[in-house]
């Protein structure tokens, strides 16, 4: 009796109808949705999920939207690898691959340039849906005569490919890399640690340069946007202090630092027998601060844990 009562007491909701909708009906919705995009030339976003060749041997780039299989061939990827002397990348195809292979997982943005209704395939331009975004953000201007991306401006990217000291971002149409250093105030060994492919991140245009859609470079940092706590936590760092930290970068006999009261720190010789190694807990004695660099200076006097 009380399971009855609670069968008819339990509230229905105005949004009961939508369990109603089966699969083949969403599927219809979706693909109503593409042909209005490929009639309006409305830009659609999906996410890379594949790379696959054609019987005639080229490449294309998979892309996933709402699990519409659509079909980006490489000439309309717009990877622009130059070719020449000073670019020698050795055989194009597989320099392709790489970085197609770099980006799997990441937002891209493409147009649709042919249909077919009866297999509901679908053909695509990322070429097309980046110039058109360039000549939007960068090339057209609002009232105050400024471009949408401009100097100084923070802007939302999104990160297309991670590498140990470099992210790839995308800005509006505009791929960047940004380099280690100007990822974060703080040491970073690896930027995989960190960002990943497909991630949203916040970043301030440094330098932009738009000639024509074509034509656009973009420089950015993320370490401007975050701000530099480091300085404030250099105010904790006693000299003679001991602290624990991290090891996240080893160059030419230097080893970076991280303390775990947030200061970057650098060491020139360690007293522990066993070799120092990345990501190793280590103790860490201050012997100098470097207030214009902003680096704790000492030694390394142990290894606390090895990272193997």
């Amino acid at each position: 009796m009380p399971n009855e009562l609670n069968h008819v007491t339990s509230i229905l909701t105005l949004d009961a109808d939508a369990q109603l909708e089966t699969p083949q009906s969403k599927a219809d919705l979706i693909w109503h949705e593409i042909q209005n995009a490929y009639r309006t030339r409305k830009i659609l976003t999906g996410k890379l999920g594949g790379i696959e060749k054609t019987e005639a041997g080229s490449l294309i780039a998979i892309i996933y939207y709402k699990d519409f299989r659509t079909v980006i061939p490489i000439s309309e990827m717009m990877l622009n690898l130059v070719q020449d002397n000073a670019h020698d990348y050795g055989e194009l195809s597989l320099r392709q691959n790489k970085i197609l292979n770099n980006m799997l997982g990441c937002e891209i943005d493409f147009l649709v340039k042919g249909l077919d209704a009866k297999t509901r395939s679908i053909v695509a331009s990322r070429k097309e849906a980046m110039l058109k975004k360039r000549q939007i953000f960068y090339l057209d201007t609002d009232a105050s005569g400024k471009p949408k991306v401009c100097e100084d401006r923070i802007v939302q990217a999104r990160v297309i490919a991670v590498a140990e000291k470099v992210v790839r971002a995308e800005i509006f149409g505009v791929e960047t890399s940004i380099l280690a250093r100007d990822l974060s105030f703080d040491w970073l060994g690896d930027a995989r640690e960190r960002f990943r492919v497909g991630d949203h991140i916040l970043v301030r245009i440094l330098d932009v340069k738009a000639e024509s859609p074509e034509q656009i470079t973009v420089h950015a940092d993320v370490k401007s946007v975050e701000g530099n706590t480091s300085k404030e936590n250099m105010k904790k760092c006693k000299v003679q202090g001991k602290y624990a930290g991290v090891v996240e970068d080893i160059h030419k006999g230097t080893v970076f630092v991280r303390l775990s009261i947030g200061v970057n720190a650098i060491a020139h010789s360690c007293y522990d027998p066993r070799t120092v190694g990345k990501k190793d807990e280590v103790s860490f004695v201050v012997t100098h601060i470097d207030e214009e660099r902003n680096v704790a200076v000492g030694l390394i006097t142990r290894i606390i844990r090895q990272n193997l």
